[in-house]
């Protein structure tokens, strides 16, 4: 399981997702370009110390980032035709987030295998990226087994 960013707009958004990756161990893509300087310093700030334990890839554009053999590619979208909810995960998919500002072009929409959406209120526009891809990333991962195992002694034991 992975999740990829699609040319993001907002490095708070970022840090939160990298952190999020960091914690269920699943390995972020970021596709350039960023509509901010990347920088240790910015993404420090959101992501904490978690930053080293995230297993992240920069890809310059798009097409590069296309080159790479991967599984499905699942954008999470507002004009998604399915709701996550009734969606079945595999292991090797890609959660696939659009910019906060544009989402992704045409082109990228119409290449992804699976095109999902968060069932909210009508009256709602969409929610932040940060808190769709930890939605559906449980789910995911729940249905995929894909939680990371809790190391032993970290574990509590009933007396």
């Amino acid at each position: 399981m992975r999740i990829a960013l699609y040319q993001p707009d907002i490095p708070q958004n970022s840090g939160t997702i990298l952190r999020l990756a960091a914690c269920m161990n699943v390995g972020v893509d970021i596709i350039e370009p960023c509509g901010f300087v990347w920088s240790d310093t910015r993404m420090r700030r959101a992501g904490m110390d978690y930053l080293d334990l995230v297993h992240m890839q920069r890809h310059p554009s798009w097409q590069a980032y296309c080159g790479i053999p991967k599984g499905r590619l699942v954008l999470l979208t507002t004009r998604g035709t399915d709701p996550y909810t009734k969606f079945t995960f595999r292991p090797d998919d890609t959660l696939l987030l659009g910019s906060e500002s544009a989402g992704v072009p045409d082109a990228v929409h119409d290449m992804s295998d699976a095109r999902l959406r968060i069932p909210m209120a009508a009256t709602a526009r969409s929610l932040n990226i940060a808190l769709a891809a930890a939605m559906v990333l449980g789910e995911a991962l729940r249905q995929t087994d894909g939680y990371p195992e809790q190391p032993a002694a970290d574990r509590k034991v009933d007396e």
